[in-house]
């Protein structure tokens, strides 16, 4: 059975309180952290201090749920990512390990879409942290973003990982909206090296990218969801709402609880 999660990303303004309230009324398997109200380096978030994180992490567990991923900004195909990005990297693994976090997301660069990035300095990078992560026992997620949302480059970029460390995090979105691929074509490439997933809906509106709730795009979710069950994946599903970089859009409290009923939907198509 998948599991559900949503990202903090998608609730900017909310206190630790209301994000796991909200949490644990949906019955969310899962909560992403990626930045807390005006903090986003997970390290220096209040709950994870070391005052309070065996509180923190024994209220998630009473309420049957986990912390599914911390969710860095560290890009490692720019020009500072020898220093800025792998001290962010190495930071967030340091933190997962001490918090019991099974995986840390890296990126190759801010950009969601291709942008020119330093593979070579990337790979390097990765394939370092991934012999750290595995060290540690945690799991450094590369995820399909930028150039590497190009699935038959992500292929390549990842041989040679250290498997124990390594892994892909497969943004549904990117590889379908910025290559066309279809779900298909990405997992034929990537899917044993995938052990966590993000979802986005959005459409293409005067040659740029609109995000929508689930269901209101043309994303092909289920297409993904349906790859994803077909091969035995048990890992998260995790809504990743950018509102935090777009106000505009709606908010987290109808966003969260349509994503859940919207995916519960899903699910029961797939079994029926």
């Amino acid at each position: 059975m998948m599991k559900l999660a949503f990202s903090t990303l998608g609730c900017p303004s909310w206190s630790w309180d209301e994000i796991f309230a909200t949490a644990k009324d949906m019955r969310i398997d899962g909560i992403e952290i990626r930045g807390m109200e005006n903090e986003m380096y997970a390290p220096k978030i209040r709950i994870f201090s070391e005052q309070n994180a065996a509180a923190t992490l024994k209220r998630m567990e009473s309420a049957g749920m986990e912390f599914a991923a911390l969710t860095s900004g560290a890009a490692l195909g720019m020009p500072d990512s020898r220093e800025n990005g792998m001290r962010e990297a190495r930071d967030y693994i340091d933190l997962a390990a001490r918090i019991g976090v099974p995986f840390v997301r890296v990126m190759i660069t801010f950009s969601a879409g291709p942008v020119e990035a330093d593979l070579n300095q990337a790979r390097e990078l990765y394939l370092e942290l991934c012999d750290y992560a595995a060290s540690k026992g945690t799991c450094v997620l590369i995820e399909t973003n930028g150039l590497l949302a190009d699935s038959a480059r992500m292929k390549e970029f990842i041989a040679g990982a250290n498997p124990a460390g390594s892994g892909v995090l497969w943004d549904i979105h990117h590889p379908y909206r910025f290559y066309g691929e279809s779900p298909e074509e990405t997992f034929a490439n990537i899917g044993e090296r995938i052990k966590y997933t993000h979802v986005k809906d959005s459409v293409m509106h005067e040659g740029k990218v609109v995000y929508r709730m689930m269901g209101y795009g043309d994303v092909p979710v289920f297409d993904a969801l349906k790859v994803l069950s077909d091969s035995g994946y048990q890992g998260f599903i995790t809504l990743e709402w950018v509102k935090r970089w777009n106000q505009e859009l709606q908010e987290p409290g109808i966003v969260f609880y349509h994503y859940v009923n919207y995916m519960e939907y899903l699910m029961d198509q797939l079994e029926s």
